[in-house]
């Protein structure tokens, strides 16, 4: 007797309008080209107790911005998924992150599209999240090709002096999360917990 065939259920993405409102959903790897359809995604910033960025370079296997440093990690929504879901399901298969704490929304309207990547464009209304860790990820070498925990003030500088090296979401969410008083208070709240 052969043996039985899994089926591979290919992730799905939520298609929207440019008021936010659902309107369909997609295959996520067909998806992505030089006409990539309005989606939902997020952004998660994660932090250690010490107050240190979780820092990622995405795989070389991606289709998208392969080997660029990048944000903790990201995702898309899956249909009938909440944000915090997806947030916690892609922190598990992207870090092997089992459990996140302090999890925040702090740029709740954030939407960007990039400029083409090997004629792919990505266009996300994407709000953005922290979060804190308290152990040490493991990453997957499909997702992940390496990470490094670096002080606040450092990523500021390293993004700032090499413009190009980090993903372009990346790059334009820390222009924003400079000016975010939620983000300051988050970063303040860190610093407590750690000198108090």
């Amino acid at each position: 007797m052969a043996p039985a065939k899994i089926a591979v259920v290919e992730e799905q993405i939520i298609l929207v309008d440019t008021g936010g409102k659902i309107i369909g959903q997609a295959p996520k790897l067909a998806s992505h080209h030089a006409n990539t359809p309005l989606h939902l995604a997020f952004s998660c910033y994660v932090f250690d107790e010490q107050g240190r960025y979780l820092l990622t370079r995405r795989a070389l296997s991606k289709k998208v911005w392969p080997g660029w440093w990048t944000v903790s990690f990201c995702g898309h929504l899956s249909p009938g998924e909440t944000a915090v879901d997806a947030l916690r399901r892609r922190a598990d298969f992207e870090l092997g992150i089992k459990k996140l704490r302090d999890i925040a929304l702090i740029l709740p309207d954030y939407r960007y599209k990039t400029p083409p990547y090997k004629g792919i464009i990505e266009n996300e209304i994407c709000p953005v999240y922290v979060a804190v860790l308290n152990s040490e990820p493991v990453p997957n070498p499909d997702e992940v090709e390496e990470y490094e925990w670096v002080v606040w003030p450092k990523v500021l500088k390293l993004v700032e002096n090499n413009p190009g090296k980090y993903s372009w979401w990346m790059e334009d969410e820390i222009k924003l999360l400079k000016k975010s008083p939620e983000f300051k208070q988050f970063l303040a709240k860190l610093i407590k917990k750690r000198t108090g």
